[in-house]
């Protein structure tokens, strides 16, 4: 199944100039979300994953299920705010501005194998983010992965390092 048919894109979204690669038409189709699915486990499985890290919001659809079909727990990275104990934040800069995002402090441990998960690599600065706050929790990275791959951004120049896998690339706009 070619993936990159059911990924819409919305121009000037989240703002001017930006082309959104939207994956909601992607998870409305059942046999689209199997297949996306069943790639991203091929990918980690076998690698002793004990947790799965989302990240906001839309790394949450796949990391669940992943985690599920992992036999891992699953742990989210949310915006400031959203989670109600104690936190650990780090800041990162997007294609389009700056944010934060933010962990329980309590969510992962020295001895967790961590795969990360996201739905798409732009610049890098999310997950790269998001690397360090699961090394400041001293839990171990063994694998992050993507439903797209925005390669012309060159995100991943900030995951040298880090074992890193995209099911879709686009080489430009």
């Amino acid at each position: 199944m070619d993936l990159r048919k059911l990924i819409r894109d919305v121009p000037n979204f989240p703002i001017e100039g930006i082309i959104f690669k939207d994956i909601t038409t992607l998870i409305k189709d059942p046999v689209g979300y199997s297949e996306t699915l069943n790639e991203l486990y091929n990918l980690a499985k076998n690698k002793g994953i004990t947790k799965v890290v989302g990240i906001e919001s839309r790394g949450f659809i796949f990391g669940g299920a992943l985690a599920e079909k992992l036999g891992a727990g699953f742990v989210p990275i949310r915006k400031p705010g959203k989670l109600p104990a104690e936190t650990v934040s780090e800041s990162y800069e997007l294609e389009y501005g700056t944010d934060q995002m933010e962990i329980h402090k309590d969510a992962l441990q020295e001895g967790d194998k961590v795969l990360l998960h996201d739905d798409l690599l732009a610049t890098g600065g999310t997950m790269e983010a998001a690397c360090k706050l699961v090394e400041k929790l001293g839990a171990e990275i063994v694998q992050i992965s993507f439903i797209i791959d925005l390669t012309f951004l060159n995100g991943k120049e900030k995951l040298k390092g880090y074992d890193v896998h995209s099911l879709i690339e686009y080489d430009s706009e």
